[in-house]
């Protein structure tokens, strides 16, 4: 298999839910604060309740930008900032080392749109296993709901 070599990056963000589905967007340059509140957007689209986001310690999480989203979200986003280290309470910890470990990190990459396509297979993989993506934290498991994963 011919490789260049090279190395490659690709920007993503995933959430998991409580049930265990998995949605992600992948995304060109820099996570910003607008990028974030975007994708929060989708999130909030796709359910008539409010979001209950549990983020880790990336400075766009506790950015003014997006606290200020959340605040004027009028209940419909509510963000959790999870304690510092402490990936074994954050499922996205798993999806992304499944991803990057297990799968793309075995795999002779030629070219970044073969990177990209690798990294969205493999995230699409994980999601119809709403179980694994769960039971990845020591967050309690919710039923699971007929609602599949979705990709933003």
């Amino acid at each position: 298999m011919k490789t260049t070599g090279a190395r490659f990056s690709l920007n993503m963000i995933s959430e998991v839910t409580a049930q265990g589905l998995l949605r992600f967007s992948s995304f060109n340059g820099s996570m910003t604060g607008q990028k974030f509140i975007e994708f929060c957007k989708r999130l909030m689209a796709d359910t008539t309740g409010p979001v209950f986001l549990i983020v880790d310690g990336h400075p766009v999480h506790r950015s003014k930008l997006v606290k200020a989203f959340a605040a004027n979200s009028g209940g419909k986003l509510r963000l959790y900032q999870l304690p510092g280290y402490s990936p074994q309470l954050n499922p996205d910890q798993w999806v992304w080392k499944n991803v990057k470990n297990d799968r793309v990190g075995r795999s002779g990459i030629t070219g970044p749109d073969q990177f990209k396509a690798l990294a969205v297979a493999a995230l699409r993989r994980l999601q119809p296993l709403p179980r694994s993506c769960a039971a990845s934290s020591a967050i309690p498991i919710w039923p699971i709901s007929s609602r599949s994963g979705s990709t933003y």
